[in-house]
């Protein structure tokens, strides 16, 4: 089969280059027709209905079943806060407030402005010492006026008297303010959400430039423009930097490893032409490609450059003194096709085994990678043979000669390759009980890595970054210091903004522990620091809170509220049927937003907390909120779930890290399974596919150790390469495993065929190495932590791979000829092409 299927494929490509040629560019043509249609969307991490087996996601959907329509939204403002931080001064000088004041004049005569903001408009401490020294005139103008009037310690005096009177001043302040001076303060535009969005944001941006126009007064927002801009700025740094030092670094080594300009012009166009075919079947089969795209592009390209090795590599090989062109080629492809088929298919199985995964993102990447695999192959084993053919043709009717050394048979390469083959002589039994043990560490390890939704990026770079002369230096962005400046020193400004996690309560929700077993939950997690606290704004909403509120409203249902608490500590503590009775009775729009009614009968209860917290702090924070329901769950009498975003977010976290692992066990074992029947059908031995296969597990297990070892989190995003390891991890010993069957079916003894093999795909395996790791190598240059963590681990992978496929798989190779050899078949050459123009 191998030699009809392969051999009449390359036969035909080798002696129609031509034909072939024309063929693929109109073949070209239509799929990179694709492209335009291409969903750039950004892509989503996932929905409920994909996690839908989490507990904590169950709550989540009840609660929203149970507790929508009573919870709803009603509001109809939203608050965009500019800061003012005025480090080493003071933001409550009358020359900073009266900034304030100035700045919020400019913007509110905007027309677009005006026609997003609420009815409440532009909020802060400036209008509220302004007001007060203009005599309660809450006009801008009037407030300018009064404070140009006063010297500073009037303003101050103003300034403390509102402080000490006025609760609402607490809210534009950081949480420890004291006095009256601050490094810090912030006024609050807030927005009508009636409005349409279009609108909204314009006046977002208006807001946003106004303020930035102030920036050398510390005026500064966190708003949607401010990241776009960070954003922007970002890739367009990685784009002047790292993406020439990676474009110069790769060319480098294939020159290097090419010693040829033309190969690595041919090379790069097959790589490229793998890259555009992959968008075009995106395009073609409708899935998205959103930011993450960036992922399969080097992979691709990293494979593609892989494929490019073998084929040059193999052709040199086979190519003699005497030799015309097609003949070679015809025999080399052949040859390395079948390795390269094997990479392809194993690979593919790697990547498509994310299809189990729950998040529709990591499922799009897991095809897009697997058709830039199958690209690549289709490039290399048809354009790049044939284009090669065209070039050499015609250069050799000029009186250049083509014939190229190939890689690893240096003489330099070649002993250091050679003493692989002499360690698995030697030391077989030893290599492969220290691989085993290797090995296991990973396992040992995984469990300890540490576990985070996202690295978040701290805006930090290194000095000799920002010196890089012209556009090549990175420049700081401010947006980060400022981020996690304001979330050091404020609160939200209001519960709306505030992180909200909703604990349910199931079970006997009438039995009198209830509801102050839930009130010593709420302590309990308040005491941990996680509530607002600032005033006017509600830290909690729970069955308790709003019968306070109905109370302070209804007589009739505050006797009932007061007869139920036996101990006077302001919390029912018999009679809660009774009491839920009575809070429906006075006021059910309330109390259907925090107590469940079925049928008269009280199934559950909703707590709902506004965190003073962060998503970063997550797998800190989620064991904390879970803490505080244990207590409300009081030993057991009822159940209390938390269900908010922040303990979602960590039990979807744990569950795509749990599939990552039955991911990686699929895709493990269905490489070995492929390569057991295609060794078999390929070279007559099942044992032989299984042996070439089980070092990957090696692969595996270092780069989780290296992990450990380089404090590289398990986030989404690294999760996701760890399955794709497994695709990487396979390739060079496919190679070396497809070549050492091929030298022994060509009747070489074990030794001889181990030595052939490893020294002739040795020199392509290195190139390809270099290249791809070196490329992913630059990443560390982009001052983004989870960027840097993406490239390290691909990095890993590669290296480990090359090292393994040359410390360990020898020695595998070697113990299997000894102890599970079977006599391969001869092989018998096949008929050479005939030249034809």
């Amino acid at each position: 089969m191998r030699e009809t299927l392969l051999g009449r494929a390359t036969r035909f490509v080798t002696e129609h280059n031509v034909v072939v040629l024309v063929v693929m560019v109109l073949l070209t043509g239509g799929i990179l027709a694709g492209i335009p249609q291409l969903d750039t969307s950004s892509q989503s991490g996932g929905t409920a209905d994909q996690f839908e087996d989490v507990d904590r996601v169950q709550k989540s959907q009840y609660i929203e079943d149970a507790y929508g329509n009573a919870t709803d939204d009603e509001s109809t403002r939203t608050f965009d806060p500019v800061y003012v931080w005025n480090e080493g001064g003071n933001a409550l000088s009358k020359e900073s407030l009266l900034a304030g004041l100035r700045y919020q004049q400019a913007v509110t005569e905007n027309e677009t402005v005006q026609a997003a903001l609420h009815d409440d408009g532009i909020q802060g401490i400036e209008n509220l010492v302004g007001a007060r020294a203009a005599d309660g005139d809450g006009s801008l103008d009037a407030q300018i006026a009064a404070l140009e009037s006063m010297s500073d310690s009037e303003v101050e005096a103003v300034l403390g008297r509102v402080l000490d009177e006025n609760p609402r001043a607490t809210q534009f302040l950081p949480t420890d303010h004291e006095g009256t001076t601050s490094a810090d303060r912030r006024t609050l535009a807030v927005l009508d959400t009636t409005v349409d969005s279009e609108t909204r944001e314009d006046a977002e941006s208006v807001l946003y430039e106004a303020a930035t126009e102030r920036s050398d007064a510390g005026f500064f927002m966190l708003s949607s423009d401010a990241y776009d801009e960070a954003t922007s700025q970002f890739f367009g740094e990685m784009v002047e930097l790292v993406l020439p030092v990676a474009l110069a670094l790769i060319l480098f080594i294939l020159v290097f490893a090419y010693r040829d300009i033309v190969d690595v012009v041919v090379g790069m166009t097959g790589v490229v032409l793998s890259v555009l075919w992959t968008f075009g079947l995106l395009g073609w089969l409708g899935v998205e490609a959103g930011l993450m795209s960036i992922i399969p592009v080097v992979l691709i390209a990293g494979l593609s450059i892989d494929f490019g090795f073998h084929v040059f590599n193999r052709y040199r090989e086979e190519r003699g003194p005497e030799d015309e062109i097609r003949a070679p080629m015809a025999r080399g492809v052949a040859l390395v096709a079948t390795a390269l088929v094997l990479v392809a298919a194993t690979a593919s199985i790697g990547f498509l085994a994310n299809l189990s995964n729950p998040l529709p993102v990591i499922r799009d990447l897991g095809v897009t990678v697997t058709l830039g695999v199958v690209s690549a192959l289709g490039i290399f084993v048809t354009v790049v043979p044939a284009l090669k053919i065209s070039i050499d043709r015609t250069l050799e009717r000029v009186g250049l000669d083509r014939r190229k050394a190939p890689l690893g048979h240096g003489t330099y390469l070649r002993p250091v390759l050679e003493q692989s083959v002499t360690l698995a002589r030697r030391a077989a039994p030893v290599v492969l009980v220290l691989a085993v043990l290797v090995a296991a560490s990973g396992g040992v390890v995984w469990t300890q890595l540490d576990q985070e939704s996202y690295q978040q990026a701290d805006g930090d770079v290194a000095e000799w970054k920002q010196q890089l002369p012209g556009p090549l230096g990175w420049e700081e962005t401010p947006i980060f210091e400022q981020q996690r400046h304001v979330e050091s020193v404020y609160q939200p400004a209001n519960a709306d903004d505030a992180i909200q996690s909703e604990i349910l309560v199931e079970g006997d929700v009438t039995s009198p522990s209830t509801l102050e077993a839930i009130d010593a939950g709420v302590q309990t997690i308040g005491q941990e620091g996680l509530l607002i606290d600032q005033a006017r704004t509600s830290a909690r909403d729970s069955p308790l809170t709003a019968m306070q509120r109905v109370a302070a409203e209804s007589e009739e249902f505050a006797a009932v509220f007061a007869e139920a608490d036996t101990d006077g500590n302001g919390v029912p503590d018999q009679n809660l049927a009774e009491v839920y009775d009575a809070l429906y009775a006075a006021d059910s729009e309330t109390a259907g937003q925090v107590i469940e009614r079925v049928d008269g009968e009280y199934r559950s209860v909703l707590v709902t907390l506004s965190l003073d917290a962060d998503f970063s702090e997550s797998s800190a924070i989620a064991p904390k909120l879970d803490d505080g329901a244990a207590v409300m769950a009081d030993d057991g009498q009822r159940t209390a779930t938390a269900a908010g975003p922040i303990a979602v977010n960590e039990a979807v976290l744990d569950n795509v890290i749990d599939g990552v692992v039955t991911t990686m066990l699929v895709a493990l074992a269905a490489i070995v399974l492929a390569l057991v029947v295609v060794f078999r059908l390929m070279h007559g031995s099942a044992t032989l596919g299984a042996a070439v296969a089980c070092p990957i597990v090696l692969v595996v297990g270092l780069v989780v150790a290296a992990m450990y070892l380089l404090d590289i989190p398990l986030t989404l995003l690294t999760a996701l390469l760890m399955s794709l390891v497994v695709g990487l991890g396979i390739d060079y010993n496919i190679h070396i495993g497809d070549r050492f069957a091929d030298e022994l079916r060509g009747g070489a003894d074990s030794v001889s065929a181990l030595r052939t093999a490893v020294t002739g795909t040795g020199g392509a395996l290195l190139g390809s190495t270099l290249t791809s790791a070196g490329a992913f190598a630059t990443i560390a240059l982009v001052p983004h932590p989870q960027v840097q963590s993406f490239g390290s681990i691909v990095v890993v992978a590669l290296v480990t791979a090359f090292v393994v496929s040359f410390l360990v798989l020898p020695s595998v190779l070697l113990l299997w000829s000894r102890y599970a050899g079977v006599s391969l078949a001869v092989s018998t050459p096949t008929e050479e092409p005939t030249p034809q123009d």
